[in-house]
């Protein structure tokens, strides 16, 4: 008999979504490498991390999410290719590709008029109607349409170590705001007040 699957609490998604980035910062911090190689260093550990999570997902809710599948492959494939060549080029670009997916994902879904999106987050959201779930695909794919924008002007025009700083102090706090300061208008739409609890579409990036 096969068991069934189970949902990730909120602090395992947020181990998942989360912990790999985590570990990137960490190791880019305390590698004890000359600074110049300490990206590199990093970008291998992430890719590891990032693996970890997808076997802990698998293993542990007998899942994989399609966001966490896709960004899982980015980090290894951009990681590998930024590793091969020494060029950290390819990681910077990775946070810019993955929001403009996930924008991109999420305007599509409001065109054909499908909530995409409640298919991902439909358990963070209980009570949630229609008219609910469009607004926060919509406000979604603006923010990350305006983080791709960011997070291009930001590598292209600063140092590495500012980049990392922005993706930790900057980027990763922005994401969490951003998730809770929709949750007025979702409460206004049907929102289950007492089960309200801020998510965002997909792993951290």
């Amino acid at each position: 008999m096969n068991e069934a699957k189970q949902e990730p609490g909120s602090g395992a998604q947020l181990l998942i979504d989360v912990g790999p980035l985590l570990v990137f910062f960490a190791v880019n911090f305390l590698a004890p490498v000359p600074a110049a190689l300490k990206i590199f260093v990093a970008t291998g550990a992430f890719m590891v991390a990032m693996i970890a999570a997808m076997i802990y997902s698998a293993i542990r809710f007998r899942r994989i999410s399609p966001m966490l599948w896709f960004s899982g492959i980015m980090v290894v494939v951009l990681g590998g290719v930024t590793i091969w060549l020494h060029d950290e080029t390819f990681i910077k670009v990775k946070p810019t590709l993955y929001y403009l997916f996930v924008a991109g994902i999420l305007g599509f879904g409001l065109l054909t008029g499908r909530s995409l999106l409640k298919n991902v987050l439909g358990g963070a959201y209980p009570g949630l109607d229609a008219e609910g779930w469009r607004k926060l695909t919509r406000n979604w794919a603006w923010f990350f349409a305006v983080m791709a924008a960011l997070n291009e002007f930001v590598w292209r025009n600063s140092t590495t170590d500012f980049w990392i700083g922005f993706k930790l102090w900057g980027a990763l706090p922005l994401t969490f705001i951003f998730a809770a300061l929709n949750i007025p208008m979702l409460l206004k739409h049907g929102l289950t007040r007492d089960e309200a609890a801020p998510a965002e579409p997909g792993p951290v990036d």
